[in-house]
Order: C-alpha cells, then sequence, then structure tokens
C-alpha cells in the first residue's frame, strides 16, 4: 500500500507557467503539501476532494517546521495515496528539497521531480530580457541572499560575484541586498551594474524595477518592508546598452 510521492515545481506563481506534467499530477493527486508562494491560482489545478494542507515556510513568519513537513509525506504515503509536494519556483532551487529526498528514501517510498520555471527566468522574461548574451554574459549564477539565521551568507565567493561576464540571481535577498551591494561595491563591482529587482512575480500586485546596484540597494536601504518575495538579478548583460 506503499504511496507516491510527487515533488511538483509551482514557478514563480502564474499557473500559466505550469508545466503539463506538474497540471496532470495536481490533478491525481489525493493530498497535496503546498508552499506559502505555491497556492492561490494554482491550486484550482488540484482534484477536487483532494486534502489541501499548507506547510510553508517564510521568514518572520510562523512557519511549519521542516521535519513536520517531511513526517506528513511519509505517513500520507505510505497509506497508498498520491501526494504532491507542491514547491514554488523550481523544487531543486533553494527549496530544501534534499532534506525530503533523503526522507522518502530512508522510508522506502517513491518519488519523482518535476522541474518548472524558476524566478530568476520569470524575472527576466518579464522584463523583456535574457539571462545570458553572447560576448557579454556567458554564465548565471544562483545565489541565496540569506542564510539560516536570516542574514547574509559569510561563505560567498566575491571574485565570481563580481565577474562582469556572468549574471547573478539573488534568492531571498531583499532585507540583506544593502549589504551585499556595499561589499560586491567595495570589491570592485560597478555601482551603476544594471539590476533587476522583482517582487510577487506572477501574481496581480506584481513589481518590476529596472535599476542598478547602487540605486536597489539605496530604495531597499529605505523600504524593505514589503511581504512579497522577491528575486534580485544583477549584471553587466542586463543592460540595454550593450
Amino acid at each position: 500500500m506503499t504511496g507516491f510521492v510527487s515533488f511538483v515545481s509551482a514557478g514563480p506563481g502564474d499557473p500559466e507557467l505550469l508545466t503539463l506534467k506538474a497540471v496532470d499530477r495536481l490533478g491525481a493527486a489525493d493530498v497535496v503539501l503546498f508552499d506559502d508562494l505555491a497556492s492561490g491560482a494554482i491550486l484550482d489545478r488540484a482534484r477536487a476532494g483532494a486534502h489541501l494542507i499548507a506547510v510553508g515556510k517564510r521568514a518572520g513568519r510562523s512557519s511549519t517546521r521542516q521535519h513536520h513537513v517531511s513526517r506528513l509525506l511519509v505517513d500520507y504515503a505510505a497509506t497508498g495515496m498520491r501526494v504532491v509536494r507542491l514547491k514554488s519556483g523550481d523544487a531543486g532551487i533553494f527549496g530544501r528539497l534534499q532534506e525530503e529526498l533523503d526522507v522518502l528514501r530512508d522510508a522506502g517510498i517513491g518519488y519523482e521531480i518535476v522541474p518548472g520555471v524558476t524566478s530568476a527566468s520569470a524575472a527576466a522574461a518579464s522584463a523583456g530580457i535574457p539571462l545570458t548574451r553572447r560576448k557579454v554574459a556567458r554564465s548565471v549564477q544562483f545565489v541565496t541572499g540569506a542564510d539560516v539565521s536570516g542574514q547574509l551568507p559569510a561563505d560567498l565567493n566575491w571574485s565570481a560575484l563580481i565577474d562582469p561576464a556572468s549574471t547573478t540571481a539573488v534568492y531571498m535577498g531583499k532585507r540583506t541586498f544593502p549589504a551585499l551591494a556595499a561589499a560586491l561595491i567595495e570589491k570592485g563591482l560597478a555601482p551603476d551594474t544594471p539590476a533587476v529587482f522583482a517582487e510577487a512575480l506572477g501574481h496581480a500586485d506584481q513589481n518590476l524595477v529596472r535599476t542598478t546596484v547602487a540605486q536597489l540597494a539605496k530604495w531597499l536601504t529605505e523600504d524593505a518592508s514589503a511581504p512579497a518575495a522577491a528575486v534580485i538579478l544583477f549584471g553587466r548583460g542586463l543592460g540595454d546598452d550593450v
């Protein structure tokens, strides 16, 4: 009677960005454990009668403990249910996916991973620009702007982050970006490096701003209080004059 778990990537919030496989798995699930950022209209794709359980974790808010989420996955799957673990963005990018996979493997429960659109890709598309450009931006790097304590990570690869031929996407960095920007500029990044700030991607209140690293840091220093999740892109290849 062992069930099966599908880790489904919900994308940044727009249900039209769900993959066909994601829609199929939502439509067949007996139970859906969903993140805060993977809710709303996306849950309309779930099967009528499916159990919908919120297990989101958000900085500064009361959140479901990771061990409880993992326990729910095992308990539901052990009864023979088809379980969808709905994660925002792409499940494999800053989504604590490995911890949940380890628990399922230890319990002998089968699973699959359904990839999706990560917020960095969605932000660039919404801004009408590519993440890479021939001869200008040869690489893309994803970094987290917050460690487990919510502070700027101390072990960032600074030489990679100031590489002028790379585009950087900063996840969970709205509060720490002013400190990150100051360190980057001190280490050689041009203050006028193009930047994109994308907040509430895929939602009706989406906020998309094209600016520079220095200007964005100044603005976020003055006001980073809005609760919506955001991703920040920066790099020379994001500019219109390259």
